[in-house]
């Protein structure tokens, strides 16, 4: 009777969990179920942790992917080598225009070219950027002193030939010396030579954007706060803006992405993000009586509930404009744009590495629908032989 007992126990226990196995994939499982259409050969996910530099992680990124589809190989490039240099150039702006210019921790994809125009670039052995006793960035010391010790710079009637010594004794503290001279495969080289032994050349790289109040088929500054280097963009109506991105995907090139990821409907921990039509009668998946007595906040949490498949909306030019004038898309995040996939009902969506580690559904990427992308992205970034013939055209270029 004991081990009749025991073997019923055993028997209750493997059941048991497998039911609780079973729920938990259950939990686990995404109701969005993607296919990828097409992706782009990129680099592993990296992870900026506590640091503004997502503008520098994406266009580093998205630079290993150039080397790929260059067929130059697969590199590890430093993404702390724009941002230390980039800190130096703005520290040198700030203290020149006394203090009346922004000091962004952050930036923008065209920093990245800028810094390889002017300076090159290195591998990440050469220059990882952690010299403060930690395995993962976190700027959050850094900034403080940067900022506040150049406030205090400026805060006097004259100041001294010490300032710019000490400040870069301060980003050599943290991020390291500057490496003016590696070795590399054997090989020395310097910023400027490794860079141009890969290929890379600044002046193959566009930017471009979609809004109404400049001139299409012009270029202008573009008006955000971390864009403190006065990077130039192309206007085109959202359309070409579209057709850019599915074009070069197609064709095998990746683009750098910057928008605004604060909606919500983008969820890092679904791996998604989309924009919900908050009209669709059948919204909340019940008939639409029941849809239409609920009230606004039940109805958000539905739309934003990541539950079910929703109804999105059609983003036109005018609803891209009205959520740059009032705010709504801010300019606060920067990723790589590196595929086009679809989910189960045949919606499109792009499929985005980020530089949050790999800690979601999709080990670090995630899926950006296509009314997302078109409410929410600022501009973008490509080899300029993936722009559209036609629009090359209407650019003059």
């Amino acid at each position: 009777m004991k081990n009749l007992l025991l073997t019923i126990g055993l028997a209750l226990a493997v059941v048991f969990s497998s039911y609780a196995q079973k729920g938990k994939k259950d939990e686990n499982k995404s109701v969005y179920q993607f296919t990828d259409v097409k992706t782009i050969d990129n680099t592993s996910v990296k992870d900026q942790n506590r640091s503004g530099t997502c503008w520098s992680f994406s266009g580093m990124s998205f630079l290993e992917s150039e080397l790929l589809r260059m067929g130059k190989g697969e590199y590890d490039l430093s993404d702390m080598y724009p941002v230390y240099k980039c800190y130096l150039l703005k520290g040198d702006k700030y203290v020149r225009m006394h203090g009346r210019t922004e000091l962004a921790t952050g930036g923008a994809s065209n920093d990245v070219v800028d810094v390889l125009e002017v300076f090159g670039v290195v591998p990440e052995e050469a220059f990882p950027g952690l010299n403060y006793g930690a395995d993962a960035h976190d700027h959050s010391e850094l900034d403080a002193v940067l900022t506040n010790f150049l406030k205090g710079v400026v805060s006097g009637k004259k100041i001294t030939t010490a300032w710019p010594v000490a400040y870069k004794a301060i980003l050599n503290a943290y991020l390291g010396d500057e490496p003016e001279k590696f070795t590399y495969d054997g090989k020395e080289y310097t910023p400027r030579s490794f860079a141009d032994e890969l290929g890379l050349k600044a002046e193959d790289y566009l930017k471009f954007t979609s809004y109404t109040h400049h001139p299409f088929y012009t270029q202008y500054e573009m008006d955000v706060p971390d864009n403190w280097n006065h990077g130039m963009v192309w206007n085109v109506p959202i359309d070409e803006f579209q057709q850019i991105v599915d074009e070069a995907v197609k064709n095998g090139y990746s683009l750098v992405w910057g928008g605004d990821v604060s909606d919500p409907g983008f969820s890092w921990k679904k791996g998604v993000a989309i924009m919900p039509d908050m009209e669709a009668a059948d919204l909340s998946g019940t008939d639409r009586d029941k849809w239409e007595t609920l009230s606004q906040s039940e109805k958000r949490k539905s739309a934003y509930g990541f539950e079910r498949i929703v109804p999105e909306k059609n983003i036109t030019q005018e609803d891209r404009q009205k959520n740059y004038d009032n705010w709504s898309a801010t300019d606060d995040h920067g990723m790589h744009l590196v595929g086009l996939a679809k989910d189960q009902n045949g919606n499109v969506y792009y499929k985005i590495k980020n530089s949050w580690n790999t800690d979601n559904p999709y080990k670090g990427y995630l899926y950006m629908s296509v009314p997302f992308f078109r409410a929410n992205t600022l501009d973008i970034m490509v080899h300029k032989d993936a722009v559209p013939a036609s629009i090359k055209a209407k650019l003059g270029l």
